[in-house]
Order: C-alpha cells, then structure tokens, then sequence
C-alpha cells in the first residue's frame, strides 16, 4: 500500500473541514483566550493554518532545531489573511506530497530545542502527526467558538449547531 496518495486525499479532507473553522472565526475576536495559559484565537487560528506546511519541512529537512531557527508566527489580521496561509501552507504540503516517493517517507525526521528532543518520527510519523495537530488544534477552536457562543461548524457529522445531515 501506497502511504502518498492516502495522505494526499487526507490533507483534502481536512483542509475543507479547517477551512470552514477559519472563516468562522470573528477578528473582533482575535485577542479572546479562554484562559491566561490559552492561546488567543488569533494565534491558534494561525496555528492551525500553518500545520500543513509542516509536512514540507518533514519531506524537505531531517531536523528542525528551535535554538538554530527561531520560529515567530505568520502575521495575519483577518479572515482572508487565515485561509490566504492556509491556502499556502496546503499547496507547500501538496508538492512535497507530488514530488515525494515512498522510501521519503522512512528516514527519520527530528525536531528539537538544542539538546532537547521534542519529537523523533519517522518522516511518514510525522505527517500522521501533522494531521492529530491539525484536527487536535480544530476542536480547540470548536471549544473557543462554544464559549463565546458562536456556532461550530460540523466536522466529521453535524454539531449541536446543526443536527441536519
């Protein structure tokens, strides 16, 4: 079995769920955070629209060191700015994808901060955990609209929003 065009009809997925999450975020909202220790919407709105570039660095590099490369978040100040990041960090994720063989997908892939490992995965590990981030970091959002009382957009079936199938 062929592990590259299941990931890449699996990025086509999700990204048509996560799009939908982004348009529905509110810029007034963009500094709200449930908690001190939260991210604010906009920062986790960002968050999730960079996580399908991680497969290009995982196809593309074997580490990515945060003590070597300093990481700051992609500016955005509204909802085209979000699903414009998207849109980019999906076509980055695509053509790695396209350009990519099989036996890409078996070397090991590193991330760390200096001598700390934070993960270590093979390169297919790391796609599959590009994707637990994005919908892990999309019902996050989800938590964030039902606080403030915005309506979630369905997922895998319909919200409490909308029980129509």
């Amino acid at each position: 079995m062929e592990l590259i065009p299941l990931f890449i009809q699996e990025l086509e997925q999700e990204v048509k769920v996560t799009r939908q999450f982004l348009e529905a975020v509110p810029v007034d909202k963009f500094d709200w955070k449930p908690h001190d220790k939260s991210m604010s919407m906009q920062r986790l709105a960002i968050h999730i629209a960079e996580i399908p570039g991680w497969i290009e660095t995982a196809l593309t590099t074997r580490v990515l060191d945060f003590a070597e490369d300093e990481y700051e978040p992609t500016p955005v100040k509204d909802t085209n700015g979000l699903l414009s990041l998207l849109e980019e960090s999906v076509a980055k994720a695509n053509k790695a994808l396209e350009n990519a063989i099989e036996e890409d997908l078996l070397p090991t892939w590193t991330m760390c901060n200096g001598d700390q490992v934070l993960i270590e995965l093979p390169k297919h590990g790391v796609i599959r955990h590009s994707f637990n981030q994005i919908i892990h970091h999309r019902a996050q959002l989800g938590v964030y609209f039902r606080l403030l009382d915005i309506p979630v957009p369905n997922s895998y079936g319909p919200t409490a929003n909308n029980q129509e199938f």
